[in-house]
């Protein structure tokens, strides 16, 4: 069977899928999400990351309408958050950490259930899910009860079922926590070609951050606020041509020795973290110089961890 999913005319897309301005949520005193800004163009991969209680979970429950904002305000596929949430719920596919399938009943009627949950015609929900179950590679697992299904097939149906209706916007809140690498590298492919049948907007939280290196957007949170944006290649870039890793039984002396020579360091646990733009044929030296005090010291590209780390470091 070839797939043959049709996407939103260009005409039912609104320019933005996803607007905020000074978008909060407090509870009982503590922000959770502080006066967020967003714009994220229809058919965007945007990236939003963050260590756990950042606010990306808050975030995703009140731009798919599960929560209200405390201020501020959003538009959704063109819908407001707070007036018009039906509207958003026709128009949203959401995936988040807990599966949404009931164990009991088979692949194949989890996706029907889910396509009846959102008014499709019994018609319609058998093309979209035998086109879905092939794309993620579940076709002969359709007559499967979901509880003899491994944890990426499941992850896998998991996302068919948020997809049935067709959305615009696909929130995606942690979709791979708790698989293994291969398992999370078939995720992965199987939502590169829904977006390319589909043409949607997908929404990613993750603390995998490797997956968001694709993205064409990303956002770090920290305590509720976006502290940094932009594409990932780019916010690589901005760090510097290399990261000098030092391992250390005694971090704390090292670094208050070393920071004058390279910069500002970020201390994790025995290691020390550096950002520079030099070569490491010139490096060669300070490793030999280190060579009592350093149980290893190495140097090499910086990555979308790094920037994580950097924007979190304390």
């Amino acid at each position: 069977m070839t797939a043959v999913v049709t996407a939103p005319s260009a005409s039912e897309v609104p320019r933005l899928a996803i607007e905020a301005t000074a978008l909060s949520k407090r509870y009982d005193g503590m922000l959770a999400a502080d006066s967020l800004e967003l714009a994220i163009p229809s058919g965007q991969f945007f990236g939003l990351l963050g260590p756990n209680g950042a606010g990306k979970t808050s975030t995703i429950h009140m731009l798919s309408t599960l929560i209200s904002p405390t201020a501020g305000e959003a538009r959704v596929a063109g819908y407001d958050v707070r007036t018009q949430k039906l509207a958003i719920r026709g128009r949203i596919g959401v995936v988040f950490q807990d599966l949404a399938l009931d164990r009991m009943l088979s692949a194949a009627e989890n996706l029907r259930f889910a396509g009846l949950l959102n008014g499709l015609s019994r018609s319609e929900i058998k093309r979209r899910s035998g086109e879905l179950l092939e794309i993620f590679g579940l076709s002969d697992r359709r007559d499967s009860p979901v509880a003899s299904l491994s944890g990426g097939m499941r992850r896998a149906l998991d996302i068919a079922r948020g997809v049935i209706h067709q959305p615009q916007i696909l929130f995606l809140d942690e979709p791979t926590i708790g698989l293994d690498l291969p398992n999370r590298r078939a995720i992965w492919r199987y939502i590169a070609k829904l977006r390319a049948t589909l043409g949607i907007t997908v929404f990613l939280t993750t603390h995998y951050l490797e997956e968001a290196a694709d993205c064409d957007e990303v956002a770090f949170l920290s305590s509720g606020r976006i502290v940094r944006r932009g594409h990932p290649r780019e916010l690589v870039e901005q760090l510097g041509r290399y990261v000098i890793e030092v391992e250390t039984e005694r971090p704390a002396q090292l670094a208050q020795w070393l920071e004058p020579r390279l910069g500002q360091v970020l201390i994790e646990a025995d290691r020390l973290h550096f950002l520079c733009n030099e070569e490491p044929a010139q490096l060669v030296s300070l490793q030999a110089e280190l060579a009592a005090a350093a149980r290893a010291v190495r140097w090499r590209r910086p990555n979308l961890n790094d920037v994580f780390l950097w924007v979190n470091r304390t």
